[in-house]
């Protein structure tokens, strides 16, 4: 019959074989200790690194959508200058726009205007080389309307309306809004106001083609010219009437046969702004 009570102390020495045993057991155990730690400290690098690589990209990430996003503002930008700043820009200003004056590409059958605006943009002209005036067609007023450039040359259509109920007087007012290499120097505009043409040129220059050329406008007393001064012609308009329409073609190249036609003005431009406002209104 077993006895419950104390464990009975063992005092008998361990064999060879045993103290073998325990010393191949308290190693195994000692070494599955140190793989832990080394397996721990390994992952724990691990997860440092993965870490560190999350946040590289990331910030990469951050860096190509800046990116993209400042293109996309780029091609917006370089988009709108296109359209809206090119070659030649029309625009109504607030006061006349308050009266009832609007533009506009084309007619309808009835003669009311169709699609009105307050702003048009001919097309641009690339890669222009000079012609002579004698070169263009001569039915541009009447050859359509919009845009409708030639070879080296721009030629844009328009009509001005009065949409709104009472008898007007208005100003118009052509300027450059930029100019490179002095190209306006060698530059002719033609505008046809109602079918009657009137050519505008840089002061001093050659005439003897074009007996009733008007000079391009300057300030008075403007010592260092800018663009602001330089005015290609105010216009004034009076008595339009409800429902009336002014039609406008302005057409522009460079003169070939102008003393001013030389290398120096390759690869130049103008850019030009035409305003139409009620006599008495701020632009």
């Amino acid at each position: 019959m077993p006895i419950f009570g104390k464990n009975k102390v063992n005092n008998e020495p361990f064999s060879p074989h045993e103290l073998e045993r325990l010393d191949n057991k308290g190693e195994a155990q000692v070494n599955r200790a140190g793989t832990s730690r080394i397996f721990n400290r390994y992952s724990a690098r691990r997860d440092s690194k993965d870490l560190a690589k999350s946040v590289i990209w990331k910030r990469r990430l951050g860096v190509a959508m800046v990116v993209a996003v400042l293109v996309l503002l780029i091609l917006w930008f370089v988009g709108w200058l296109l359209t809206t700043i090119g070659d030649l820009v029309i625009s109504v200003e607030n006061g006349a726009a308050k009266e009832g004056i609007v533009i506009s590409e084309s007619l309808n059958e009835d003669g009311s205007v169709n699609d009105p605006a307050l702003q048009l943009s001919a097309q641009n002209v690339t890669e222009v080389t000079n012609i002579t005036y004698d070169w263009l067609p001569k039915d541009l007023n009447d050859e359509a309307d919009g845009s409708h450039n030639g070879q080296n040359y721009l030629a844009y259509t328009f009509y001005l309306t009065n949409n709104g109920s009472q008898t007007l007087d208005y100003e118009s007012t052509l300027q450059f809004t930029g100019i490179a290499k002095n190209a306006d120097e060698a530059l002719r505009i033609m505008v046809y106001k109602n079918g009657e043409p009137t050519i505008y040129a840089q002061k001093n220059r050659d005439k003897s083609q074009l007996e009733d050329i008007v000079n391009f406008e300057f300030v008075e007393g403007a010592d260092d010219l800018n663009l602001e001064d330089y005015v290609i012609f105010n216009d004034k308009t009076e008595n339009i009437k409800p429902d009336e329409t002014v039609k406008y073609t302005i057409v522009t190249w460079i003169e070939g046969n102008d003393p001013e036609c030389i290398n120096d003005i390759m690869g130049g431009f103008v850019k030009m702004q035409w305003f139409f406002n009620v006599e008495g209104e701020e632009l």
